[in-house]
């Protein structure tokens, strides 16, 4: 069984800068991790190298510095990663990262199963997943909390608003998965040592045969035309006194706001 899992790094708080011309996050200078969803793919994918003897390979889009999480997940047990690395790539929307990823996965050759966090913590938008399953032609389960690979077929347990769904696809096939599915395990110092001799390739956009208008800035339709805060909200009143003098003056105030 061969896993693929899409990792992306992102910034390790959310009180980050945004650049006044471009809109995008500014990520210099600014600590990174793993996407908190992604380590829960990985952690998936370790689980089923447990049950099954998958291999788990790690992907990624980004600077050179995304090696830093790759590396990380290296540790806690992946067998090889993979990093889109180009200028070119810069700006992407999640269109293009769809396509840049599933571009250097067909280079990657035969996989089974490709699992996503459910999103990213800094863009929230929860589409490369299904974007991904969508350009390579795979049936796709998203929000999974639960896991069940059998044969060539993978059962999975889905959260809904206000129910769970069990759905069954063949494989190969792409989860999007939740917290809920499990607890990734912390990196030991033996893994730490030996993700450093564990294979790490790096991809430029020509290496995947990109197309230059799918990818970066090119390749994105979407356009941030404006970031602002939201307003603020006036502030609450403390009334004091006894009950029914603090009763008497909030119905005062209702009846003064017509609620009353």
């Amino acid at each position: 069984m061969q896993v693929i899992v899409c990792i992306k790094q992102v910034p390790a708080s959310l009180d980050v800068r945004v650049d006044p011309k471009t809109h995008n996050l500014i990520r210099e200078g600014v600590e990174s991790v793993i996407n908190p969803f992604d380590e829960n793919a990985i952690e998936a994918a370790l689980e089923l190298k447990g049950s099954h003897g998958a291999l788990v390979s790690l992907l990624s889009m980004g600077p050179p510095q995304v090696k830093e999480a790759l590396r990380k997940g290296l540790a806690m047990g992946a067998d090889q990663a993979y990093l889109i690395s180009d200028r070119a790539l810069g700006g992407a929307d999640t269109l293009a990262t769809s396509y840049t990823l599933a571009q250097a996965i067909k280079k990657m050759g035969s996989y089974d199963l490709i699992l996503c966090g459910r999103h990213a913590v800094d863009a929230d938008t929860g589409q490369v997943g299904p974007e991904l399953a969508e350009r390579l032609n795979l049936p796709q389960i998203t929000y999974v909390s639960k896991i069940e690979a059998s044969g060539n077929r993978v059962r999975a347990e889905r959260l809904l608003e206000e129910t769970r769904e069990v759905v069954e696809v063949p494989l190969p096939a792409l989860l999007t998965v939740t917290k809920e599915l499990n607890t990734p395990r912390y990196a030991t110092p033996l893994g730490i040592m030996k993700a450093a001799k564990k294979p790490l390739t790096v991809w430029t956009a020509a290496d995947i045969a990109a197309e230059a208008n799918k990818i970066g800035l090119a390749g994105s339709p979407t356009r941030v035309t404006d970031v602002f805060a939201p307003p603020g909200r006036g502030r609450g009143e403390m009334l004091t006194g006894k009950p029914e003098e603090i009763a008497a003056a909030l119905a005062e105030r209702l009846q003064a706001a017509k609620i009353l």
